[in-house]
């Protein structure tokens, strides 16, 4: 076989496996370059001793785990607070403040941090907000959603917790202002951790977050091929808001399009959305069904048309459950509310937390199939650690072909900033009333406006978009080689500090055994043999391994021990060196000897006594 059908074999083999990928766990890595991808790819098969796509693929289906190392080597996470800091200077001291002056004074500031790994970027989003804004503002303006395709990058973020090293680019300042200590790691604070939403993403293929003020994809567009990137930079386009900025970073460019963006600072990476443009609104990808031999719609295709038919009829967070009970869509919103991910569509509903968590939606579900009406249950209360939500459910029954049930939509609509008011409202009237009782005051009324928030459809073009491919592979190479050092850095630290322990105890033991040339013998408190040297060996004739955790009283050899009790006990207990005794003894080599017994007391670990044997005279023969 020639050496180009070697390759094209080997590139068929690569697109099997990324299908099986897609397939099996839901992961499409279809629109990640191919170089990139497959030199990741291959990295793993070398780890684990395979050579061949199909080989690999096999391992992948017998071995679970297998799945995660290679998502991990594949979805490489590389991230800091406050990375690159020239360009988050220029975007704190130039753009903000142009950001600030275009929203309202009392208008919602959405950002997207999109690709946010271990959470690093979106926490430095919600400091430079906070140092803007002042910190209560931040924590009733400011909106922060994070996302990534990495369920234990996302584990990390929403865990807020990072080691001391981990902090070092940040200055000491915000250091102490936003983080405590938590045992071994720093926390982030939790009042400005509950303005950052993490949720699972793939930019993709799901739909992006909407009217949104700043947009920071960094150093994430340069893993995919042109086409992904420019469906991407669409799904961008739709989500922000006129004059709203798109911020990426330092591998990637818009080259061509100038029409729907202008250049802030191509150096620092950073673009604003120009105004207008006449593209049709942002569509979901077109539905594919497969037929079978019989002209039946697989399960497959039939889930997905339910999944058209609720995306017409459900605005919000909204998952659909069929007439078994299975689940067959969870829309983007869900996603990102509840915690779920596209692995849990096709599990049983009844397996989720959703399923009776803030309410038990199974019997409403039962109920809204059985009375083929629409339910609803209002200020539904859901705890997540300290933040309570309040949310309207809408129990809706869809009716499929022959007037059967087809399944059961659920929608979310999140109501806790309403509930609160009224809360507050409620609070407020108390406060007056009292006021008015005691101080016979006159009564003041209390208006309440409600505000409206206006969202505003924005229209996507399609452009293509040429980044410099050789500049990207660079970049992806560096990220790959400081993810290893600071692999190999941390391995190096430990095995030093190891190092250095295990040459302090052996100098400390090889100092003490070989300084003495008698017979030493370490009992703890116990009177059992902690240490028993070449010494005592060569005297009586016992080996350590068989006397290591004996009672030394309980031993049978050349000494006679019951003399010595006394004065061990007396040794423990009073803390001071006895008197030396010297007694009738028989040695290894059967030869009677006088041997002096000095007991000291241990202070060493949990205490003890040590008995030093020294061979006198000898009587008789052996």
């Amino acid at each position: 076989m020639s050496e180009a059908s070697r390759d094209v074999e080997t590139d068929e083999e690569l697109e099997e496996l990324l299908r099986f990928l897609r397939d099996a766990r839901g992961f499409d890595f279809t629109g990640y370059k191919r170089s990139s991808l497959g030199r990741r790819i291959r990295k793993r098969m070398t780890d684990v001793g395979i050579e061949s796509y199909a080989d690999y693929r096999d391992q992948l289906e017998t071995t679970a785990d297998e799945f995660n190392a290679l998502f991990n080597t594949i979805l490489i996470n590389v991230t800091s607070f406050f990375r690159d800091t020239d360009a988050w200077t220029y975007l704190q001291d130039e753009v903000l403040p142009e950001l600030l002056a275009q929203v309202g004074h009392s208008d919602e500031i959405r950002v997207w941090s999109a690709g946010c790994s271990s959470g690093e970027e979106a926490y430095s989003l919600a400091m430079m907000f906070a140092e803007a804004l002042g910190l209560e503002e931040a924590l009733n303006r400011v909106k922060i959603y994070a996302t990534d395709v990495d369920d234990e990058a996302l584990r990390d973020a929403r865990s807020g917790l990072y080691p001391a090293k981990t902090l070092e680019p940040l200055a000491a300042e915000l250091r102490d202002k936003y983080f405590e200590q938590n045992g071994s790691q720093f926390s982030f604070r939790s009042d400005l951790r509950r303005r950052v939403i993490f949720g699972r993403h793939d930019i993709t293929r799901d739909a992006p977050i909407s009217r949104l003020d700043l947009l920071v994809c960094r150093n994430t567009l340069m893993y995919f091929n042109v086409e992904a990137q420019t469906q991407i930079i669409d799904r961008f386009h739709f989500a922000l808001r006129e004059n709203a900025f798109l911020f990426l970073g330092k591998a990637e460019m818009l080259l061509n399009d100038a029409e729907r963006f202008d250049v802030l600072s191509m150096r620092q990476r950073i673009f604003r959305r120009r105004p207008g443009g006449t593209t049709p609104p942002y569509q979901p990808a077109p539905l594919k069904l497969r037929v079978t031999n019989g002209g039946e719609l697989q399960s497959v295709a039939r889930n997905r048309q339910l999944r058209d038919l609720i995306l017409d009829a459900s605005p919000g967070a909204t998952l659909a459950v069929d007439a078994e009970g299975m689940v067959v869509f969870i829309n983007n919103h869900a996603r990102v509310q509840f915690g779920l991910t596209s692995n849990d569509t096709g599990r049983p509903f009844q397996d989720l937390e959703i399923s009776y968590r803030p309410v038990e939606l199974r019997s409403l579900i039962e109920q809204a199939t059985h009375e083929r009406r629409t339910l609803r249950v209002n200020g539904a209360e859901r705890r997540v650690g300290e933040d309570v939500q309040f949310f309207d459910i809408l129990v809706q029954p869809l009716v499929g072909a022959g007037g059967l049930p087809a399944a059961t939509n659920i929608t979310f609509t999140d109501v806790t900033v309403a509930t609160q008011l009224k809360s507050e409202i409620k609070r407020v009237r108390e406060d007056l009333e009292t006021a008015y009782e005691e101080l016979q005051s006159t009564n003041e009324e209390l208006e309440t406006t409600n505000e409206e928030l206006q969202s505003s459809i924005e229209e996507l073009e399609t452009t293509n978009e040429e980044l410099q491919s050789t500049n990207e592979e660079l970049e992806t190479t560096n990220e790959e080689l400081q993810s290893g050092n600071e692999e190999l850095e941390t391995m190096n630290e430990e095995m030093r500090i190891r190092s250095e322990e295990l040459d302090e105890a052996r100098a400390f033991l090889e100092g003490v055994l070989t300084s003495i040339a008698a017979a030493v013998v370490v009992l703890d408190k116990d009177l059992k043999v902690k240490s028993w040297n070449r010494g005592a060996a060569d005297l009586w004739g016992l080996r350590q391994d068989e006397v290591l955790d004996h009672a030394f009283f309980d031993l049978e050899f050349g000494l006679p021990t019951k003399p010595l009790r006394e004065v061990v006990e007396e040794c423990l207990t009073s803390r001071k060196r006895g008197v030396p005794v010297t007694l009738d003894a028989v040695n290894r080599l059967g030869r009677s000897i006088g041997c002096t017994v000095q007991c000291s007391p241990f202070d060493g670990h949990r205490g003890g006594v040590v008995l030093l044997m020294e061979e006198g005279h000898t009587d008789g023969q052996g």
